[in-house]
């Protein structure tokens, strides 16, 4: 019987051994490419996605998101939108019949509508903040979702580096990746859990006070 909690706390979380995706990545520079990654996208049954965008520290000033993550099970494909841009081919899949999961989607709809006037939302998604409520969770971070079923750390250290570089670092590529990966793994466990029932939700203990 798998124990889930409705909530989890950042000190427990710190605890926690360190998870990377531990599959194939490959960065997609140029349109030939993403139609490549596309076409294997699409005899898949589920992706992760997200996105990232190159931090402003500078009031006034925004950026473009820069790469879009989509991930398979074992394989995640890094599309760098800020060489590319938009390619016919990945606005077909976003709006396609592939199962899509991510979190804050709405977030990621929008940074996508910035940079070319599509409607991604149209296409086949599941927003993990709204699946997550179904089991009694209310966290809505997919470090705290990841770190309640699986007891394990997402690290969150490569957030605010700069998405744009000429060439992705390897803590970048991992950090994106994951992120990605995470959602079809958070997914697929839900998923489970909801058809065979082996899970309970976790009554907390009262915080105790004295007088």
């Amino acid at each position: 019987m798998k124990q889930i909690r409705r909530t989890i706390t950042k000190a427990e979380i710190a605890e926690m051994p360190k998870v990377l995706f531990s599959g194939r990545i490959f960065v997609i520079y140029t349109e030939s490419e993403a139609e490549k990654a596309v076409a294997y996208l699409k005899s898949q049954h589920i992706v992760g996605v997200d996105t990232e965008t190159r931090p402003s520290f500078k009031r006034g000033t925004s950026h473009k998101v820069a790469l879009l993550q989509v991930s398979t099970q074992d394989t995640c494909f890094l599309f760098r939108l800020n060489r590319i841009g938009m390619p016919d081919s990945l606005q077909e899949f976003l709006m396609g019949d592939t199962l899509k999961v991510g979190l804050s989607l709405k977030d990621d709809f929008n940074s996508l509508r910035k940079r070319e006037n599509l409607h991604p939302d149209r296409g086949n998604w599941i927003e993990l903040q709204d699946y997550v409520a179904r089991f009694g969770i209310e966290d809505r971070s997919l470090q705290k979702i990841f770190a309640n079923l699986f007891g394990q750390k997402i690290s969150k250290s490569q957030r605010l580096s700069n998405w744009e570089a000429d060439a992705l670092s390897d803590g970048q590529k991992l950090y994106a990746a994951t992120d990605a990966w995470a959602c079809v793994k958070i997914y697929n466990c839900l998923v489970e859990l909801e058809r065979t029932g082996d899970y309970e939700i976790t009554k907390e203990e009262p915080i105790e006070t004295t007088e």
